[in-house]
C-alpha cells in the first residue's frame, strides 16, 4: 500500500510543536501574512528558540521531509516564508497554493423549503420529467 507523503507530514505536523502554526495558517483566508516574530509566539504559544533570532536560515522553507519541523508546518500548510527582516523581526508568510474556497452555510448551497409545502417549481409528472416523449 502506498503512503501519500502529504498525508503524512500532515499527520506528523499536528502531533508536533508547531501545530497550532499550522492550523493557524489553514485558516487565514489572505494569500499573504505580514507579521513579527512575537506574534508567531503568540500562534504557537511558547518562545520561539533563539536560533529564529539570530539566524536567517531558521526561516527557510522546506522541499522535503527530512527539514525542520518548523518549516515543515507552514510548507505543509501551503505557505512559504519570504521577506525575512532579521533586525526588525518581521517576515512575509506568502501562500503557495490557492486561498480556500470560502465555506457557505448548506442552507445557502441547498435551499431549505419547509416540509409541508412542495415548491412550485419542482414537478413529478410524467410530462415534465419526459419533455422528448410527449
Amino acid at each position: 500500500m502506498a503512503v501519500d507523503m502529504k498525508d503524512k507530514y500532515r499527520e506528523m505536523v499536528l502531533r508536533g510543536k508547531y501545530r497550532r502554526l499550522y492550523t493557524f495558517l489553514n485558516s487565514l483566508q489572505v494569500s499573504e501574512w505580514r507579521t513579527s516574530f512575537s506574534q508567531v509566539e503568540a500562534v504557537v504559544g511558547f518562545e520561539l528558540p533563539l536560533s529564529a533570532r539570530l539566524h536567517r536560515p531558521w526561516w527557510g522553507n522546506q522541499r522535503g521531509g527530512s527539514g525542520h519541523s518548523h518549516a515543515i508546518a507552514w510548507c505543509v500548510a501551503g505557505w512559504e516564508t519570504a521577506e525575512v527582516d532579521m533586525d526588525g523581526e518581521t517576515l512575509l508568510f506568502r501562500r503557495t497554493r490557492p486561498e480556500p474556497l470560502p465555506r457557505l452555510p448548506f442552507h445557502e448551497v441547498w435551499p431549505v423549503h419547509p416540509a409541508a409545502v412542495w415548491p412550485e417549481s419542482l414537478s413529478l409528472r410524467r410530462e415534465d420529467l419526459y419533455e422528448d416523449r410527449v
